[in-house]
């Protein structure tokens, strides 16, 4: 996997190309039982297809997936025929801020990000379509049992929220 020259905010380590990181299964862990039982999602930025591995576990279905090296731009997406989005996107912000609107405008979208966006000024008007922000905290991306440098969080975005409620860490 190649990586590229911009580094962590916490650490000097070269990121992925693409922001790619497998998704841990740890990291699906928290979600699980904010999800109806056999949820049908979609996963548009799907990488190897780990998380749709981990949660397919749980008896959530994929119906639909893609990623941007598979050809599909997930900012391309004009629908779904799936119930809810799920996926562990870049965390770059210059595709989160295209990416957070677009896919909440078309259906309510489950997005494994840095815990620390939420207190982001440029994320303010993200957060008004904020319904649930669920902690997962830090997390092995290497697979080496080393946990990352920054806490992770699962937010619900959607057109209708009205307000966001927070889920600690379980213990």
């Amino acid at each position: 996997m190649a990586v590229v020259e911009i580094v962590g905010k916490r650490t000097n380590f070269r990121r992925h190309e693409r922001d790619f990181y497998e998704t841990p299964f740890e990291a699906i862990v928290p979600l699980v039982s904010h999800l109806p039982h056999s949820v049908r999602f979609d996963e548009p930025c799907a990488g190897n297809g780990a998380l749709i591995r981990h949660l397919e576990e749980f008896n959530a279905v994929c119906i639909s997936k893609g990623d941007i090296n598979d050809g599909q731009d997930a900012l391309q997406i004009q629908g779904t025929p799936a119930d809810i989005f799920i996926t562990n996107p870049p965390w770059k912000w210059e595709t989160l801020s295209k990416l957070i609107p677009h896919l909440y405008n078309i259906a309510p979208c489950w997005l494994l990000l840095n815990a620390d966006l939420m207190h982001n000024k440029r994320m303010a008007p993200h957060m008004a379509r904020c319904r649930k922000v669920v902690s997962v905290g830090r997390v092995s991306w290497m697979q080496n049992g080393i946990k990352g440098f920054e806490n992770c969080a699962w937010y619900l975005f959607g057109k209708d929220a009205e307000e966001t409620i927070f889920y600690a860490r379980a213990a």
